[in-house]
């Protein structure tokens, strides 16, 4: 039986063959994610409802089974600070959160590395992030 909040069988497959320094984005629902995310990437679009499952749904989800060792955040490049910033933050403790340009975001996932991409339904704007895998 597994342990942890994590059931989805796609996500728990891909997750299993991540290693230290891989990575995961989870998308709100307007993120491009067929087009800006690598070949190496699984897509997984979870999106039921507008609005379900949350980014930090998914995020709580997967912070039960790995390890994070930092994340990555779009920056909206208008001086704002979207509010799922602190809901992030919070959520993850300590664990560094790089907040970086949007094409700059695009590009970081559309590298090898990134192994798992999930589409939520999530509607609030800039709630996509990108996780390092760390160390168990």
């Amino acid at each position: 039986m597994l342990k942890g909040s994590l059931i989805h069988p796609d996500i728990m497959a891909a997750l299993s063959l991540c290693g230290h320094g891989d990575k995961v984005l989870i998308a709100d629902g307007n993120y491009p994610l067929a087009s800006k995310t690598g070949d190496a990437a699984d897509l997984v679009y979870l999106g039921l409802t507008p609005g379900s499952p949350t980014v930090t749904d998914v995020l709580a989800a997967i912070k039960s089974v790995i390890e994070i060792e930092k994340t990555q955040v779009m920056d909206p490049g208008d001086g704002t600070t979207p509010e799922i910033f602190g809901e992030f933050r919070q959520m993850l403790g300590g664990t560094e959160m790089e907040v970086i340009g949007r094409y700059d975001f695009y590009d970081a996932c559309c590298e090898p590395a990134v192994r798992l991409a999930i589409s939520t339904g999530e509607k609030r704007t800039y709630a996509n992030i990108l996780l390092t895998v760390g160390v168990a």
